[in-house]
């Protein structure tokens, strides 16, 4: 059982200030074992490498995304409980699938995702059209961690930059995902071990660089989003806390 299924006070205002939180070890045992013995196998038998690029842009593993041993990192490992806890008193709609990264050892000749927000200007998707979210919660399965093992590489407090961006700078339609300062910055990684989570508000800018190590580096997404989000989606980009009923109050003034 997990050892909590609540966010402290101070975890509530580090999520308002840095847009990150992060639980170590809180996926363990046969939830752990079994989603990545899953990806494991995957990888040794239906890997194609000619889909690389579309791997990256999307999803490795896609025929999986539904399994039940990947939703189970979600459901029966504690994050579901602390993704509620984040919304309350509203409700999260129903996660139903997973998004499963790979970085491939090696330094392999895979694409380098530069600074960016999920579901916004994204190369495989028409201009206009946003596939956004409330936050995400990524669940490590396997990999070194180190930061330059393929490590996730995200920007502290970077949800406040970006909705000044989203609500002066950016319109719906227009292919520059991140402004000129964020692009700059390399963020802080993600150094994990398996088990370890990061939950992280949908507007942290983020990264994901090269694996040097030999091990491949292999992270479990899911998107959580608010129940109303389609309604909401587009006033959240420049609104950090539109979604947030519980934490909106703990927004400072001038922090947006």
């Amino acid at each position: 059982m997990p050892r909590s299924v609540t966010w402290s006070g101070e975890e509530r205002r580090r999520f308002v200030d840095d847009g990150v939180l992060i639980r170590r070890g809180l996926v363990h045992g046969a939830v752990l074992s079994k989603a990545r013995d899953l990806v494991d196998g995957w990888l040794n038998a239906a890997y194609d490498p000619a889909r690389l690029t579309a791997y990256t842009e999307r999803s490795f593993a896609p025929e999986l995304e539904e399994h039940p041993d990947l939703l189970a990192l979600y459901g029966r490992s504690g994050l579901e409980e602390l993704a509620r806890d984040l919304l309350r008193p509203a409700t999260a709609a129903p996660v139903t699938r997973a998004q499963i990264q790979v970085r491939l050892p090696h330094s392999a000749q895979q694409p380098v995702k530069a600074m960016h927000v999920d579901g916004v200007s994204c190369p495989h998707l028409e201009p206009r059209d946003l596939r956004t979210f409330t936050f995400i919660v990524g669940v490590v399965l396997n990999g070194s961690a180190t930061a330059d093992a393929g490590a996730l590489h995200y920007v502290p407090g970077g949800h406040h930059r970006m909705a000044r961006y989203f609500a002066t700078d950016w319109t719906l339609g227009q292919p520059a995902q991140t402004p000129d300062d964020i692009d700059a910055q390399d963020g802080t990684a993600f150094t994990a071990e398996p088990g370890d989570v990061i939950v992280m508000h949908h507007l942290i800018p983020h990264r994901v660089g090269t694996n040097t190590s030999s091990t491949p580096r292999v992270m479990a997404y899911f998107r959580v989003s608010h129940a109303q989000h389609p309604d909401l989606a587009l006033k959240a980009l420049s609104d950090p806390w539109l979604e947030y009923p519980a934490l909106a109050p703990l927004a400072r003034p001038g922090t947006v």
